[in-house]
């Protein structure tokens, strides 16, 4: 199994999907990396040599991955809710802050429902 920036990534898989199992890259950017390293995309992992493995981690070494931008997603997401900003309240409070609409939808960043019981009606 090659390791690449500290991910173990899966030998019978093609280059250009196995390169995605790392967090903070995708299809394209897997590409671009096969490309500068002058890797065939099409090629398995297990079909990769030593040389080639290494000219991989050097070009992936350039772009911010995995831990690195794990932190910098949360200090962006902390540095929102610090400033108080609209965006910043709603991560704070766990309600969606792109624009959807809550009074149906949105149960992933609600949680789960909270029943509230009606009053009971009074009898005549």
């Amino acid at each position: 199994m090659a390791r690449i920036a500290g991910v173990d990534i899966p030998k019978q898989k093609r280059g250009v999907i196995a390169l995605t199992y790392i967090f903070g890259i995708g299809k394209s950017r897997a590409q671009e990396i096969l490309d500068k390293a002058g890797v065939n995309q099409d090629a398995k992992v297990s079909d990769w040599t030593d040389d080639e493995i290494g000219r991989i981690r050097e070009v992936v070494s350039g772009y911010t991955i995995e831990g690195e931008l794990r932190s910098e997603t949360q200090l962006n997401i902390k540095r929102l809710m610090d400033i108080g900003c609209y965006r910043g309240i709603r991560h704070r409070i766990g309600l969606p802050l792109r624009g959807q609409r809550t009074k149906n939808n949105s149960r992933t960043r609600k949680g789960k429902r909270k029943t509230v019981a009606n009053k009971k009606k009074a009898t005549k």
